[in-house]
């Protein structure tokens, strides 16, 4: 077990041990598969490691996660609130341990980890509330003493497959909302973060103790591709929720309609922002160069494209290169850098063939990238945060690169150009436009307007708040987390009709005498 950063008493504090965790059923923990190896990119060394869930570790998951729904779905929705309120204070009590595991494991820096780990409290404040307001409708109906309305019952298993980046916040957009609809989840977070997975297992465990309650509502089944087939093959998994590539989320779409399940896809982003001549400068440059190296640009949010107009384009260029040079790369861990690292050494690869592949099609790099080495960066996942100029058309600026690479384009004319260039690509996530101008702001969030699922005015791409509903259309997946009426695809929906009479009249007049 590493050492280093004091992260020996983070993991301590949050229960996170080398054992047997792979598979995990609330209280119960037991794994028999090869062990996962969880190293820190930011400095290269083995933190810990966890057993990845064979086949049959699964199968005892799923078991457990039956059981508990036949138990879980019958408590009211305002208690099954509680426990998340609960599960919240827990998260609060460890808000430092476990941001700082967070930053240590997937690299993101201090202040983002805890970031993550308060949107987590920040949902389960959102679900409680929730849970006292699972509404359905009433409607009239067309025949005499009749009473009609819907209400929405629980699905029964949710499977969550995350993704590296935000190995602990996205779970619980998923988790807390499933939870007070009565669901239980089973969860199988990226490889390449276990220990996030474990310690948020671990505290979840507490409360469900304290509770006396199912081990089942709450599993872990760590491990590569494999384990996430299992989910997404289960027909006993009622629900797929996953995060991660659009490649990714086409073969769990085809695996879970192919058994007529319901899949919840949040996938790539190739996200943009327009500045046109009336953006206030000082904001645009705030809003992209955080929206292109925050978290060093590994965010399905991330700011990838600058759409400005000609008028302003040598300026705000000028302005980009003056911020890039006062960035800070290093560790994440300390507060006074900017950029952490990379995930591994396979996401520098493809950072550094994007820039390669850039300037190849014919673009010029404004500030030129690069691998870092030497103190601090040993661990070889230490990049520099590039600008290239390009144009919509190349092949790599219609790519997503999970890197801090952020292409300039030009347009000329009305903002409806921008917008066109801006949706010319095959993702749909999260948008935004720097202007003054209402009319400009107003088009961009017309039926004419943005084609994503996020639309900013004068804030960046980057990053979303608890309430609001968060996804994407096209080859972003389409699914819908979080706030607004995000719950409802936990549930199912039922419409019923009651008779209150001792007639049985017929919908639409129809006569049935006998």
């Amino acid at each position: 077990m590493n050492s280093g950063s004091g992260i020996d008493k983070v993991l301590k504090d949050l229960q996170v041990r080398m054992m047997n965790e792979g598979a995990s059923t609330g209280v119960q923990n037991f794994s028999n598969g090869e062990p996962v190896e969880s190293f820190s990119p930011v400095n290269g060394t083995l933190i810990a490691k966890v057993k990845s869930a064979t086949k049959a570790d699964y199968e005892k998951v799923m078991e457990a996660a039956v059981s508990a729904f036949k138990t879980w779905r019958l408590m009211p929705a305002p208690q099954r609130g509680d426990i998340v309120r609960q599960f919240g204070e827990k998260l609060r009590k460890h808000k430092n341990a476990l941001g700082k595991l967070v930053s240590f494991e997937m690299g993101k820096s201090y202040q983002e980890g805890l970031g993550e780990v308060q949107e987590m409290i920040d949902i389960c404040d959102f679900a409680v509330g929730l849970s006292r307001q699972l509404h359905g409708l009433t409607m009239h109906s067309e025949r005499p003493g009749h009473r009609m309305y819907e209400q929405y019952h629980p699905l029964g298993i949710v499977g969550i497959i995350s993704a590296f980046n935000f190995p602990v916040a996205v779970w619980s957009w998923n988790t807390a909302l499933a939870w007070i609809c009565g669901d239980v989840c089973v969860w199988k977070p990226s490889e390449k973060t276990p220990l996030c997975a474990v310690a948020c297992q671990n505290l979840i465990t507490e409360v469900l103790k304290e509770n006396n309650l199912p081990e089942g509502i709450s599993c872990l089944v760590n491990g590569d591709y494999k384990v996430g087939e299992l989910i997404t093959k289960d027909t006993r998994v009622s629900l797929v929720s996953a995060t991660g590539s659009t490649r990714m989320g086409k073969i769990v779409a085809k695996e879970v309609a192919g058994r007529l399940g319901k899949s919840l896809l949040e996938l790539g982003g190739n996200n943009a922002i327009i500045v046109t001549p009336n953006a206030d400068i000082k904001m645009t440059i705030i809003g992209a160069v955080f929206g292109a190296v925050g978290t060093a640009g590994q965010r399905c949010t991330s700011t990838r494209r600058l759409i400005v107009h000609n008028s302003i384009y040598e300026k705000v260029k000028q302005a980009l290169i003056d911020a890039y040079k006062q960035l800070r790369i290093g560790n994440p861990l300390d507060q006074n850098n900017h950029v952490g690292p990379l995930i591994d050494v396979e996401a520098v690869k493809s950072y550094t063939s994007a820039l390669e592949q850039v300037v190849k099609e014919g673009g010029n790099l404004v500030v030129e990238g690069g691998v870092l080495s030497g103190v601090g960066y040993e661990s070889g996942c230490y990049v520099k945060p590039a600008i290239a100029e390009a144009e919509p058309h190349f092949k790599i600026v219609q790519h997503e690169t999970f890197a801090p690479v952020l292409y300039l384009l030009k347009y000329n004319g009305d903002v409806q150009n921008a917008i066109d260039i801006q949706n010319n690509v095959a993702q749909g996530l999260s948008s935004a436009i720097m202007t003054s101008n209402l009319r400009e702001a107003e088009r961009f969030l017309s039926h004419a307007g943005s084609d994503c699922g996020i639309a900013n005015v004068n804030i960046g791409t980057s990053g979303a708040e608890i309430g609001g509903a968060f996804g994407g259309e096209k080859e972003t997946g389409g699914g819908r987390e979080s706030g607004s009426d995000a719950w409802k695809v936990y549930m199912r929906r039922q419409t019923n009709t009651i008779n209150y009479t001792t007639e049985l009249p017929l919908a639409q007049g129809i006569k049935f005498d006998l």
